[in-house]
C-alpha cells in the first residue's frame, strides 16, 4: 500500500488488489492536488493529546523539508487551527476550497476555518460528518503534498470508518497514554485498523512521564509504560514517548505549536 498511487487503471496488480476488491470506491482527488502519503492519527478515546501529537508530527515533518498538510477530520471537536494560530477563514467557490497555510507553510483544512464563529457547535449526524471529510479530501486544492496527516476523532465510529474506506490511508499512528484503561481501548483502534487492512506505522505514548526541572528525575505520574508491550503485540517498529510539558500546552493555546521543539517525535515524523 505504501507504494500505491491509488490509480488502479495503471497498476500491474489491477484485478488482484484489496483496494479494488472491497467494492468501496475511494473518494476522488481533484486534478490540482497530489498527495503522496496519507497518515491517520488516531486514538481509542479522547483526552490523550491526539490533536497536539498530530500538530507535532506535521511540524517535525515540515521542519525536515517535507511538504505537509493536515486534514482535520475531527469535525465536532476541531482544535488544529487554534494550535497553529490560524485566524483567517478558508475561501472557495462551488467547486473548490483553498486550504489555509500556517506560518511554517503547512496546509490545513478544518471545519473551524469555515464557521463564522469558531465556538459554534457542529450538531450533525454521522453520514453528514463523513460527507464533510470526503469533501475536504476531494474539493480542497491541496497542491503537491508529500505527507498528509489526518487528525481523526477518538474512537472507532462513523468518521473513522469513512476515512479508512474513502481516503487512501497508507498507515496510522496511534496515540495513547500510560494508563491500563487506555491500553485496552487502544487495542480496539488497532484491531479496527487490522480489519481495514491498514498498517500501524507508529505509536506515541503521550504524558509518558514528568521530568523534574530541578533534578532531572523522571516521574511516572500515570503509572508505568506499556507501550513496548503494545508495539510488540502488533509489530510496531516506531515508538515515541512524550513527557508531560506545560510549555506544549501553552504553545497549543497560543497558536505557536510550530515553534515547540519536540526531539522525542522527530525520528517518527521523519520516517513517515
Amino acid at each position: 500500500m505504501t507504494d500505491c498511487n491509488h490509480d488502479c487503471s495503471s497498476c500491474a496488480s489491477s484485478g488482484n488488489c484489496s483496494e479494488e476488491n472491497t467494492g468501496i470506491k475511494k473518494a476522488p482527488m481533484n486534478g490540482m492536488s497530489s498527495v503522496k502519503k496519507v497518515i491517520g492519527v488516531v486514538s481509542g478515546k479522547g483526552g490523550v493529546g491526539k490533536s497536539s501529537v498530530t500538530a507535532l508530527l506535521a511540524s517535525a515533518a515540515a521542519a525536515a523539508g517535507k511538504k505537509v498538510a493536515i486534514l482535520d477530520a475531527d469535525i465536532t471537536g476541531p482544535s488544529i487551527p487554534k494550535a497553529f494560530g490560524l485566524a483567517e477563514r478558508a475561501v472557495g467557490n462551488e467547486t473548490m476550497i483553498m486550504p489555509v497555510k500556517t506560518a511554517g507553510g503547512i496546509k490545513v483544512m478544518s471545519i473551524n476555518l469555515l464557521l463564522e464563529n469558531e465556538t459554534d457547535p457542529v450538531v450533525w449526524r454521522g453520514p453528514i460528518l463523513g460527507g464533510v471529510v470526503e469533501q475536504f479530501w476531494s474539493d480542497v486544492v491541496w497542491g503537491d503534498i508529500d505527507v498528509m496527516f489526518v487528525d481523526m476523532p477518538p474512537g472507532t465510529g462513523d468518521v473513522a470508518l469513512t476515512v479508512y474506506q474513502s481516503l487512501p490511508v497508507d498507515g496510522i499512528v496511534i496515540v495513547t497514554s500510560p494508563q491500563e484503561l487506555v491500553e485496552m481501548i487502544v487495542e480496539k483502534a488497532a484491531k479496527m485498523a487490522d480489519m481495514m487492512n491498514i498498517p500501524i506505522v507508529g505509536i506515541v505514548e503521550n504524558m509518558s512521564y514528568f521530568k523534574c526541572p530541578d533534578c532531572g528525575a523522571e516521574h511516572k505520574i500515570f503509572g508505568e509504560s506499556h507501550i513496548e508491550d503494545i508495539a510488540a503485540q502488533y509489530g510496531i517498529a516506531e515508538i515515541a514517548k512524550l513527557p508531560m510539558d506545560a510549555e506544549l500546552a501553552r504553545a497549543c493555546d497560543n497558536g505557536t505549536v510550530e515553534n515547540y521543539g519536540c526531539p522525542e517525535i522527530k525520528e517518527l515524523a521523519e520516517s513517515l
